[in-house]
Parts: C-alpha cells; sequence; structure tokens
C-alpha cells in the first residue's frame, strides 16, 4: 500500500466549503506574543494551492495556500512594526514576520493585471467560511523547492484525489486575465 502524499494541512483532511455570505475575517501570524494581525473585509478569491518557491509554506507543506482579496479591503491592525519585505523587487510585495516568518499580506503595486490586489494566506484565519482552494498552481515549481521529480505523479494524482486541478502556472481564468491585460497595454486587443 503506498503512503498519501501530504501537501497541506488544510487540504490534506479533506477541502473546507467556503460560505457565499462570509464578511470577512483576521489573519493572525505564528507569534504567541503580539502576533501580527491582518483584518480582510469580505470574501477572497481564485484561493489555491501554490507550488512556487516564493509563498510562504507552513512547516512540512509541499504547497502554500494562497487566494487574492482587494487592497483596499486588507487592513494590518496590530503589531505591523514586525512587518517586512520579503523581496522589494517582486511583482508581489509579500510582508512577513520578522519574528516567525509567516507571509501576512502580499499587494501588488505596479502596473500589472493583478495591480489593487493583495495576496493572503487565509489559513493563518481561526474564523470559517473562506472560499475553498479552487485550484492547484505552479504544481511542477515544488521540484525548485527540492521535491524529486520522480514525485510528480504522485502529487499530481493526490491534487486530483483532493478535488483540485493541478495546472503548471495558474488557472485558465487567470491567465485569460493576465493575457487580456497585456494584449490592452500593446493594443493588439479589439473587443
Amino acid at each position: 500500500m503506498s503512503e498519501t502524499v501530504l501537501l497541506h494541512p488544510a487540504i490534506d483532511g479533506g477541502i473546507a466549503a467556503g460560505s457565499e455570505s462570509f464578511a470577512g475575517g483576521t489573519l493572525a501570524c505564528l507569534c504567541t506574543e503580539k502576533p501580527v494581525k491582518v483584518r480582510i473585509d469580505g470574501q477572497v478569491v481564485h484561493n489555491h494551492a501554490c507550488g512556487c518557491t516564493k509563498c510562504w509554506k507552513p512547516s512540512g507543506a509541499i504547497f502554500a495556500i494562497v487566494a487574492v482579496a482587494p487592497t483596499a479591503n486588507v487592513h494590518v491592525v496590530e503589531n505591523g512594526d514586525k512587518l517586512a519585505i520579503v523581496d522589494p523587487d517582486a511583482l508581489i510585495l509579500r510582508h512577513a514576520c520578522k519574528v516567525c516568518g509567516a507571509h501576512m499580506h502580499g499587494p501588488v503595486e505596479r502596473d500589472h493585471a493583478f495591480k489593487g490586489l493583495t495576496f493572503v494566506h487565509t489559513e493563518l484565519s481561526p474564523d470559517k467560511g473562506w472560499q475553498a482552494p479552487q485550484f492547484a498552481a505552479f504544481v511542477s515549481s515544488v521540484i525548485e523547492g527540492g521535491v524529486p521529480p520522480r514525485s510528480m505523479d504522485g502529487i499530481r494524482a493526490r491534487i486530483r484525489e483532493v478535488g483540485l486541478e493541478p495546472y503548471d502556472c495558474l488557472s485558465p481564468t487567470l491567465m485569460d486575465a493576465l493575457a487580456t491585460f497585456t494584449a490592452k497595454k500593446a493594443g493588439t486587443l479589439r473587443e
């Protein structure tokens, strides 16, 4: 009998359904003293498992769970002085706790299809009702994080088993949004 591939604690035991009426909640970093807290007004969208090497993952997880919210809906409400930007040159300005390392919010501020959105990790919230993960992105990138290539068939099978579709980029909807943004900037899109 083969061992179950563990992807992330928030999806390994089954994906919890979100709530259409969810009004938002608060994320807290992993610190036991003076945790950073970030409030998100309203529901998130495009929640997904991400295999990229930039997203924060809890200890032992192969994938991150990350979603987006409008930047105007994301508010640091406690201990923001503990936050620092991980990579100021990156598209997503990931603000991480300097003590525990958890990524609390990552706004996109430069000219891009995702400008005005902030990436967040809803797993850092005790609140129930967040949108469930919808797909898995950048699946092949877990190899760059140290996963042996021979494990990929099992990982993709497990992703499908938990009810997600694995992509080696983003979901088709998000890829269409990126291509639309690029075509509009280039003047090649005629709607």
